[in-house]
């Protein structure tokens, strides 16, 4: 059953891509390699619908009364995995639009005002609401109707769409629609759609298309830049800071070591020693839950080399100009970088001891898809209740899940097996005592719950900024494109982390406190709390979102890139204070 359920699947796929033949036979018109000649179709496809403010609450264009042109229906089918996720639901326009030919004002349909269509309207319009379409690639918006400002009860739909498009050669580098012609929505009205069709010569390149999508003035404002450099200076002064106090701390406390060594057993047993040597034989006691906490540094592993390389991809193929680039390349780029998980944690969780390393390998494996998939279902229910196209398909669920069993499994099974054979064997420069020592009392600021709650103000800080960006252009309607300043901006949160994690993990040994592991991964993670909660300030404040689809859906997401983010930098700042940590003890000569 299941192989004739595939070939059925691979028939229909194969029926949609002959249908697409047919339409373009005798000719070259591709929307994929962009290359026309005079005449050739040029195809319209209507993307989605939905309220200006709520920018991922949007339904298929044609769930509003619109009707379609008298052309023959072509149908589209998702090309990426990426595409799919986003909810793009293209639709064939219907209209007649040739390459380099003109159309004059032409009628293409006609609707008639019902009670049902009517209230339909209404409530778009009062929503606000606009739609999307896209013609060879490129994006077009347009808004369903306006209100009258004197009256605020009357409404009126735009029904003509007046299309401008420039063409370089014999290739499209300009779009533009223009909703003319306004007609008041009453019972019973009978309303017309026309659409014309004007072409220009363009100077633009089409490599240079994109461009105009583009806002420079707000991403590259004096702010952003100034941001940078505040960043920047603060990564100058911690690591002066730390250096210079770890090192100065540290000198004194070498010299007060060594000059404890001259001093007999006796004298020693009375309490002269004090601070971070005195828990030497248990400093490097394995952490409490060892499988969870080694499956969260695998994952966080991961997650920094997937953000790293997705970032470099997109400055080199500027991804952000195709649909569903991106999260594409963002999908295969986690599956690629499996073994990384498994690598980290399989060695530390060998390192610490574990002896059931299939059940971490697991749960290091399926840690992030387990989270993101069970936020996307869940977020996946509102949206069929609301019928929205944000809603994910059942194949691209099956597809999701086949790369998480049949990829990033095995490929974590790899990691996993290797970094426990490479670096599984723990190389501590002390001895872990058989007997835990006592935590002796300390004041309350020493805590760990209050080191890790004060560590991610800093580099919460150092991001501050660019989280205004980069909410701006997913919530909103920029389109991000300054990943050089991304890029620069996550190297700078890395040193920041683990500068403060250095700074949090000292304090707490010098209090003679031995739980610097999961101290220095929540004080570094704690970042992402401070993230979130500025994405509630953002929500209520910068923001005019409304419902509870829209709702649900910032929130679901927003929570799950503020558990990622912490994720990365708890990681990080385990990975940097452990190097510390094994340095300090090492070069302290311990009996």
């Amino acid at each position: 059953m299941m192989v004739k359920s595939m070939m059925k699947l691979v028939d229909v796929r194969l029926v949609k891509i002959f249908v697409l033949l047919l339409v373009c036979q005798n000719v070259n018109c591709d929307e994929h390699n962009h290359i026309y000649e005079e005449k050739d179709e040029v195809v319209l496809w209507m993307n989605t619908v939905g309220p200006y403010h709520n920018r991922q609450e949007t339904y298929g264009y044609f769930t509003l009364p619109f009707c379609a042109g008298p052309k023959e229906s072509i149908d589209h089918y998702h090309e990426t995995l990426g595409e799919a996720l986003q909810g793009t639901e293209l639709e064939f326009s219907g209209l007649e639009i040739q390459f380099n030919v003109a159309t004059p004002k032409t009628q293409y349909c006609k609707i008639e005002l019902d009670a049902k269509n009517l209230k339909a309207l209404i409530y778009a319009v009062k929503n606000h609401y606009w739609y999307q379409m896209y013609l060879d690639d490129l994006p077009m918006w347009g808004v369903v109707g306006v209100i009258d400002e004197d009256t605020k009860d009357t409404f009126y739909l735009w029904t003509h769409k007046k299309f401008e498009f420039g063409f370089n050669g014999n290739q499209i580098v300009d779009v533009n629609i223009t909703s003319e012609s306004r007609v008041k929505l009453e019972l019973g009205q009978s309303v017309d759609f026309t659409y014309e069709v004007i072409w220009r010569p363009s100077k633009v390149n089409f490599e240079d298309r994109f461009d105009k999508y583009l806002d420079p003035n707000f991403f590259q404002h004096r702010i952003h830049w100034f941001s940078i450099f505040n960043s920047f200076m603060m990564v100058i002064f911690l690591v002066g800071l730390v250096s210079m106090i770890l090192m100065r701390t540290l000198r004194k406390d070498y010299a007060r070591y060594s000059k404890d060594e001259d001093v007999d057993d006796i004298e020693r047993d009375l309490g002269d020693e004090y601070g971070w040597k005195q828990v030497h034989g248990d400093v490097f006691r394995p952490a409490s839950s060892p499988l969870l906490f080694s499956a969260l540094i695998g994952s966080g592993s991961q997650l920094a080399f997937v953000i790293f390389l997705v970032v470099i991809f997109t400055i080199i193929g500027e991804l952000y100009t195709e649909r569903g680039s991106l999260l594409s390349t963002a999908i295969f780029v986690y599956a690629a970088t499996a073994p990384i998980n498994g690598y980290f944690g399989g060695s530390l969780y060998a390192r610490m001891s574990g002896r059931t390393w299939m059940k971490q390998m697991l749960v290091s494996a399926f840690l992030v898809p387990a989270l993101v998939c069970g936020t996307a279902f869940t977020i996946n229910f509102v949206a069929i209740y609301y019928h929205a196209s944000r809603a994910i398909p059942f194949g691209t669920m099956v597809a999701v899940s086949c790369i998480c069993i049949f990829v990033i499994l095995p490929l974590t099974l790899v990691g996993t097996v290797l970094g426990r054979n490479l670096a599984g064997q723990p190389d501590y420069p002390c001895r872990v005592n058989a007997v835990p020592r006592p935590i002796p009392e300390k004041k309350w600021f020493m805590e760990p719950a209050v080191i890790a709650a004060l560590g991610g103000v800093l580099p919460f800080g150092s991001i501050f900024i660019e989280m205004y960006f980069i909410f701006t252009s997913f919530w909103a309607y920029k389109i991000y494109y300054v990943y050089g300043f991304m890029l620069l901006v996550f190297v700078i949160l890395l040193i920041v982390t683990i500068c403060v994690t250095i700074v949090c993990t000292y304090f707490l040994l010098n209090a003679e406190d031995y739980r610097w592991q999961w101290t220095s991964f929540f004080s570094a993670a704690s970042t992402a709390g401070y993230v979130y909660l500025y994405s509630i300030y953002y929500f209520f404040f910068k923001t005019k979102m409304f419902g509870f689809f829209q709702t649900v859906f910032y929130f679901g997401y927003m929570a799950v890139f503020s558990i990622g983010l912490g994720l990365v930098c708890g990681t990080i700042g385990y990975l940097g204070t452990s190097l510390f940590v094994w340095k300090i003890y090492s070069t302290v000569k311990i009996d």
